[in-house]
Order: structure tokens, then sequence, then C-alpha cells
């Protein structure tokens, strides 16, 4: 692992967090497959040796439940899930090199060939332990099998994780005042002997670890918090029949034991590497030098994932010898219409039925990955997907593309014979930097603008030295514009190409390219278009406002039918990891459990008192022996106001210099931790969400 830019001399290997084989996926899925494909296509844009794997996530106590209700084989249940996932992820362009499943020979044996390592380092014991157990079932309770409440928070909790509070992942016997989800019966505690991987020894490793570590500030903050409160050592056993079998005899209490469904699945990662580099052979591709050698390895997740791979995972990594991640990045999650993704209450976009409305999967593809970046969480509707395809893609990509081929089929039946303008040249060469650095950054989203922006400058170009009124008057002008907007058209369906792989292929047939567009790299962008093409067709399509109409009314439908007659504000929140693929997608955890809004109202002048105003965070600083709080400087137009925020585990504190946020700034004086505080930054969420302004509000600008 280096931490030169990309492209590097090494081998890499981009992943995403694995499906659970449990259910169907929508559109909260695939915002985490679809990114890290884009990722791994905007890396071989560089000129990046690079692939991209995954598989399901065959094993865990949701699947042995859902199989179990279904009265089949586990092993069969989940595979008829895989399969789908086989099926499904081309049809979106999601295009792994290899997608393996976390039940196959190559995973079982790699498995238990670390897990044997890790014993043998002397990094497993065995300890007595408090497990759940239903005396009417007569059985252990691992997992999804038991509910109860989160010792650390409150809010109700299922097996190995808070999911509908903090989060954190819980070990067995932590959960309080346990129920059997078998019988509906109160659980009881009893001791049995478990295996534990030793993950307290791995703190200062891990610390610098995550002092290293590339992608999103969030999967670097967060796991810095569990790191301060001491790590806990792991149960990596279960007492159940399903799973990958712990590598050894038999425990104290006699019994046989699987191996924990968060020990095997991210080993999944490597052993899919490892199914690629047996099928193209080693010359072209070896596992072994990105895994056990000086590859990079970026892991594309969902946030509510992090503490397992940014903690679980590079310790295992460490303690059986080897190569760590150079960079974790989370994403956000996905909300519909302003409220919680709910598989119950049927308020998805599902991926199937997306297809089914005969939309092309890189429109999805394009709103995904530029909405927002890549850790924030993006509200879907209709209506704003709508907007999104209609300006961006239709109106700048599309247009320009379009008119700019269409002339110069028209009036030179292809690429007009004289070089390309400096003007132009500059341009393009600036937008490929801008790619270059937006890919070592993992933002995906400034890949999609750098060409959206490219195309915008085209419409601009042609738009302002008017070729039309040149043909006659001064032909050697037109021909150079003209052929200045093929090679910008050129250029943005090269840069577009990790997002819209489709549509810049089809771009690329249209002006006589031979090949594939995804063998080509940035620099190809500058390249000579063929001398001849023949007449192009418009590659996007406007969706109409009846359209919309009736995708929203119909999704009001879905969810109204599922809801019917039940009361939403009492419901519970519920997690993916129920029914459909969510424990290791990267991504989707319902969020119904949204705090409920305030009763009591507050009059205009109330507001009116509130003095809220437009600030610039100008530095950002840790408070010595405070875990979450910062000291922050901010510029408010009249004054700069030392601010005390609790965001020192949440946020960069080195990126937020710069910053736009809003600050109440006629809050109470305070002191924290012998500090002053005077006013208080607003933030959104459990994440501290800074809010900041869509357009150019002044530094000290009111707001009303």
């Amino acid at each position: 692992m280096s931490h030169d830019e990309f492209p590097t001399d090494e081998p890499a290997v981009v992943t995403c967090g694995l499906p659970y084989a449990n259910g169907d996926l929508h559109i909260g899925h695939l915002r985490g497959y679809i990114g890290a494909d884009a990722f791994n296509r905007a890396l071989e844009t560089l000129g990046q040796d690079s692939i991209y794997v995954c598989g399901s996530d065959m094993h865990g106590t949701p699947v042995a439940v859902n199989a179990e209700q279904q009265g089949v084989d586990p092993e069969d249940f989940a595979l008829e899930w895989h399969e789908q996932y086989e099926e499904t992820f081309p049809k979106f362009n999601v295009d792994f090199d290899n997608y393996g499943h976390t039940h196959d020979e190559t995973n079982t044996e790699l498995t238990q060939e670390i897990v044997r390592t890790l014993d043998d380092e002397g990094y497993i014991y065995e300890k007595e332990i408090q497990v759940a157990y239903d005396p009417e079932a007569d059985q252990y309770l691992p997992d999804r099998y038991v509910e109860g409440t989160c010792p650390y928070c409150g809010a109700k909790a299922r097996g190995d994780e808070c999911d509908e509070g903090c989060q954190r992942h819980l070990e067995p016997g932590e959960v309080e005042d346990p129920t059997s989800t078998i019988t509906g019966n109160p659980a009881e505690y009893r001791e049995r002997s478990h295996k534990f991987f030793e993950v307290s020894e791995f703190t200062d490793f891990l610390t610098e670890f995550l002092d290293g570590l590339e992608g999103t500030s969030n999967a670097r903050n967060q796991p810095r918090q569990w790191i301060e409160d001491g790590l806990q050592d792991w149960c990596i056993t279960r007492d159940m029949d399903w799973g990958i079998d712990y590598p050894s005899d038999e425990t104290a209490d006699g019994d046989d034991l699987v191996l924990y469904v968060w020990v095997d699945a991210p080993i999944e990662y490597i052993s899919s590497t490892k199914q690629y580099s047996e099928r193209v052979g080693a010359d072209e591709y070896d596992w072994e030098q990105v895994w056990t050698g000086d590859g990079e390895i970026m892991h594309i997740i969902g946030r509510d994932i992090i503490q397992h791979h940014a903690i679980f995972w590079p310790a295992m990594l460490e303690g059986a010898g080897y190569n760590k991640p150079r960079g974790i990045a989370a994403t956000g999650f996905i909300t519909i219409n302003g409220k919680g993704l709910s598989t119950s209450r049927n308020r998805a976009i599902w991926a199937k039925e997306y297809l089914e409305e005969g939309f092309h999967p890189d429109l999805l593809r394009y709103y995904l990955t530029t909405t927002g970046g890549l850790q924030q969480d993006v509200d879907f509707s209709w209506d704003a997907f709508q907007e999104k395809v209609n300006g961006e893609l239709v109106g700048t990509v599309g247009n320009f593309w379009y008119r700019s081929l269409l002339f110069a089929y028209r009036n030179y039946e292809g690429t007009p014979e004289t070089d390309v303008s400096e003007e132009v040249r500059e341009r393009i060469e600036g937008a490929i930097g801008d790619v270059r650095e937006s890919v070592n950054d993992y933002s995906m989203r400034g890949v999609g603008q750098a060409a959206t922006q490219l195309a915008q400058f085209g419409n601009e170009y042609i738009q302002r030295n008017e070729p039309w009124k040149l043909t006659d008057d001064e032909p050697e002008r037109a021909a150079q514009v003209i052929r200045d907007c093929v090679q910008l058209a050129k250029a943005v369906g090269v840069l577009l190409e990790p997002i819209t792989p489709d549509k810049s292929q089809d771009l690329w047939a249209q002006i006589g390219e031979d090949g594939d567009v995804a063998d080509a790299h940035l620099e190809d962008a500058l390249e000579a278009p063929p001398r001849s093409f023949d007449e192009p067709g418009e590659l996007f399509e406007k969706i109409e406002d009846d359209r919309v109409v009736e995708l929203t009314e119909k999704l009001e439908e879905r969810v109204d039918a599922a809801t019917d007659g039940d009361d939403e504000t009492d419901d519970a929140a519920e997690t993916e990891s129920d029914d459909t693929a969510g424990d290791e997608s990267g991504g989707m955890t319902d969020t119904d459990d949204l705090e409920a809004l305030a009763d009591d109202r507050i009059g205009f002048d109330d507001f009116q008192d509130l003095d809220i105003r437009v600030g610039r965070i100008e530095t950002a600083e840790g408070i010595e022996g405070a875990d979450d709080l910062a000291r922050l400087e901010v510029d408010i137009g009249f004054e700069t106001r030392q601010i005390v925020a609790g965001i020192k585990q949440l946020h960069d504190l080195e990126e937020l210099p710069g910053t736009k946020c809003v600050l109440l700034a006629n809050m109470e004086k305070a002191e924290l931790f012998g500090v002053e505080s005077n006013g208080m930054i607003l933030a959104a969420g459990e994440e501290a969400d800074l809010l900041t302004t869509h357009g150019d509000a002044a530094v000290g600008e009111k707001i009303k």
C-alpha cells in the first residue's frame, strides 16, 4: 500500500460491502455498488491496474431465520438471492470482475486458514460468557434470534447491533431484557464457552492505521471514539448450525460452533480477488501482491458498518499478516421524498421496479453519484430525478453532444480538418486535472461535475461563436469552432464514462471511434476524433411532467397500501437486515426512527428573537482532554467568535477552515472544559452534518 497519487505502479482492488442474501435490492443498496463501480472505472481511466470484486453474504441469523420460516434449507434460500443479484447488477452496469459468495469453497478454506493463523499468533482465546437462551425452544439465541434494549443508549436492539439507536456493535450477553424471537417469551442468560478475538491488543496499531487512512472523514473519525472508549475483545463464534465451522475440534462445552458472520464476510474480499486471479492468471493480476504485498485496497461501504471495516477488519488483517486498506469511503443513506426507506411499508424504489419503468440505468447512476457528496444522505424523489436528468443530462450534456455532432456531420461529414484551439485544449486539460484530483479525493461527484461543466463550457462556446453564422463569411473560423466542439464532445464522453458507461459508449460510436470507451484513458480525451462519422442521434430523452406525476402517485399508493391501518409514528424503525440486503450491503438502514416533530409551536415573534447568522469557520482544533469537543473560531462578519462544538469525532477538523456554517449568535455564553463558547453552530443528526447555505450568502448575513 502506498499513499502516492493514483495511478500507482501497484495493482488495486475496489470492493463494496457484500449484499446480504436475504431480499430484493433497492436504490439505497445500489448507491454503494454504483459508486464503487464508478470509482473503479475512474481509476482505470487514470491508468491504474484495478479490479472490482464483491460477493453475496450467505451466512448469519437473518438468513437462517427467514429460511426456517419458509421451510427451506438456508443454503438454498441464500443461493436463490445470490443468483438474483448476479442477474441484477449487470443491468445497472455494475461490472464486477469477480462476484462470489461467502459459502463457496474458496472463502470457507481461506476463512478457516486466517482464523487458525490468528489463533496460532495468540490473538484468540476462549471465555465463559452469558448467552441468551430460550427455555421453551430449548436452544441458545444468537444475534437476530434475540431482541431487547441497548445497554448504551436504551434504544431497541436486535442481536449483535443497536440498529435503531447508537448503531454500536453488541456482544452476546449485552442486550438487556432479552426476548426470544422464536417464541416471543423472555429469554434468560446462561454461561457458554465462546472464542474471542483480542481486538484490544491492536489499539496502537488501529490508531496509527486511522491516522493514515484515506477515504471519507466519517470512516476515520467515528472509530476514534470507540478506541478512546477502550476497545472490547470480539466474540467470533455463535451457537448455530448455519455458517463456517470454527476450525478446531470442540469448545470446552463440547459443542461445535460456527464463526460469526462478520468474520467470514470481509474475507470474501480476499477470496473473490483470489478467484479472479486464478481465472485470468497471476501474470495478468496477482491477488497475493494485492493482499500480502504492496497493493492498493479500497472499500466503499455504508456508514452503518464503519466499525466492522475500520476496527475489526484491519485488526484481523494485521494479526494474520495481510495488507490493510488504503482507503475506506462510507456512503450516506438514501431517503424517499424526505422519509426514511422502509421495506415493510414498501417505501422504496426497487431495482427491478426502476428497470420495469423503462428508465436507462445510466440515469440512475448519474443521479446517485452526483447528488451530494459520498458521505451525505441523499433524498430521492421522482421530481428531483426528473430535474437532474432534464437539466444536466438532457439540457447540458445531451444537448451539447447532439448539436455539436449534428452540425459537424451536416457541414463537414465529421471532424473538420484543423487543429484544436489552444483555449479548448487548455479547458480540456483543466477538466482532466479536476477528474484526477476528484478520484484521489474519492469523489465521484467531482468526476461527474468536471464532465458536466466541460459540456456546459461547450454549450457556451458554441453559442458564443455561432458557427452557423460563420460558414459563408469565415469558413476557416467556422471549421475551427466545430473542430473544438467535436473534441469537447469526445472529452466529455471519456470523462463521463465511469458514471454513464453505456451513453459514453454510444457517443464513442457516434463520433466514429473503434473499440470500447471503457479502455480509454484520460489523455485520450485530447486525441483527435476520427475524420468522418455518420449522422448522430440524441442520446438522452426528457422525462415529462405527467410521467413524474404517475410515478409519484404509484409510489404513494404502494406506501399507503402497506401502511393501511398502521400508525407510522408508533412503529419502531426497521433495518434492511431484517428482510433484505443490508448488513453488509454498504448502505441501507431504514430511518423511520427520526426524532418526532415537537407538538409545541412557537410564534413568529419567538423565531424573530433568534439571531441566526451565516458564518465561516476560520480555525478548528480539538480541546485537550475532551473526547468530543472542538474549539472553533467563526467569522460572522462583525467579529470572530470562539465556539465550542461537539464535532471532534465526526469531522476532520483540518478540513473545516473555510467552510460556511450557520450560527446561533445570541446563544448564552457557556464554558466547556475551561473554554468559553460564544454562540452555537447548527448541525443535523447524530453525524453532526453542519448546516450551510446553498447560494452565496455573505458572512454575517442574517437567516430569516
